[in-house]
């Protein structure tokens, strides 16, 4: 049978403690973490976060996606155009390079609005195209169509 990567939906500030369960439970489990700097009055620190926030990645069979519902912190598969939402596993390998990639640096967006279609030539998500969510300072937010999913990312050029 073949495997297939799904989009699993968790409950908030649960990726963590879902992954470690599923893969306690023998279930190949992805969740994609960065480093953010968190600012308190006192102090800074380096934190580890979700890279997708309440989303969580699983490769099982068809026949085995129920196995997760005995997971606690498990809500539902991400369903997209009415079925279960389904990753590719170039897109996969994509976003695990991508996350290895120290190369990316901050960089001021403009002339960017929400709704513009952009292609990305550079980097590990190279030849993919996506829509802008949002655009900050130093972060964009590109829905990623083929995935189905949001991306917050830093940049470093848009050529």
């Amino acid at each position: 049978m073949t495997k297939n990567w799904y989009v699993l939906y968790v409950k908030p500030k649960n990726e963590k403690k879902v992954a470690e369960r599923l893969s306690a439970n023998h279930i190949e489990v992805y969740s994609p973490m960065i480093k953010e700097v968190k600012q308190w009055s006192d102090r800074k620190k380096t934190i580890e976060v979700p890279l997708f926030k309440s989303y969580v990645f699983v490769n099982i069979t068809e026949a085995d996606r129920q196995q997760v519902f005995g997971i606690p912190g498990v809500v539902r598969y991400l369903y997209w155009l009415g079925k279960p939402a389904v990753v590719r596993d170039i897109e996969m390998e994509t976003l695990k390079k991508w996350l290895s990639n120290d190369d990316v640096e901050d960089y001021t967006l403009t002339k960017l609005s929400p709704g513009d279609r952009v292609a990305i030539k550079n980097g590990a998500l190279k030849d993919s195209q996506a829509i802008i969510k949002e655009v900050g300072k130093s972060r964009v937010k590109l829905i990623l169509e083929g995935m189905g999913v949001v991306l917050n990312m830093k940049i470093r050029d848009l050529v």
